[in-house]
């Protein structure tokens, strides 16, 4: 399990990219570089991390179902993830 102070940092800079999302929109069509440099530098979308939703884990993030690698394993094993069972040919 990743630390909780990792965890709630990414929380607090995807609430900060939502706050600023339709501003930096804004300043990005009107060119206006200098303005967009001043903002949050958490105001970026890149600065967020995709995460685990059950662990916090960041590396072997499975966008569609949005866990990793490990925890997705372990639910379709368990048959909690419908339509998805273990390869066998």
């Amino acid at each position: 399990m990743a630390k909780k102070s990792w965890i709630a940092r990414n929380e607090k800079r995807k609430a900060t990219v939502e706050k600023y999302a339709e501003k930096r929109r804004k300043l990005k069509e009107a060119g206006d570089y200098e303005a967009l440099q001043k903002l949050p530098r958490d105001a970026s979308p890149t600065r967020v991390r995709n995460r685990c939703s059950l662990t916090g884990r960041s590396r072997g993030y499975i966008g569609k179902y949005g866990v990793s690698r490990i925890k997705f394993r372990e639910l379709a094993l368990s048959g909690k993830i419908p339509g998805v069972r273990k390869a066998s040919w």
